[in-house]
């Protein structure tokens, strides 16, 4: 069976944007709420600093559709090259 890199990996990537987009809504909302998911998003992207600002959340939440749709492409890539030698 193939998978569909397509489709895997702009499932990925708007599932990994959509986290972070949520998430993010949420600090702006409640101040302090996923701060530790946040700040490891930030780690793994430059430029992404969690604050106040609408504007962070919108940096964070396209990183994270790039990440995803990246990821996503991989590992379904991967798959299916490991699933023709199997």
């Amino acid at each position: 069976m193939k998978i569909n890199v397509t489709a895997l990996a702009l499932t990925a990537g708007l599932f990994w944007g959509a986290s972070i987009l949520v998430v993010g809504s949420a600090s702006l909302i409640w101040p302090g709420y996923g701060r530790a998911f946040l700040g490891l998003a930030a780690s793994l992207y430059p430029g992404y600093h969690p604050g106040p600002a609408f504007g962070s959340v919108v940096t964070g939440t396209l990183y994270a559709l790039v990440d995803g749709a990246i990821a996503g492409a991989v590992f379904g890539w991967l798959y299916n090259l490991l699933s023709r030698r199997a």
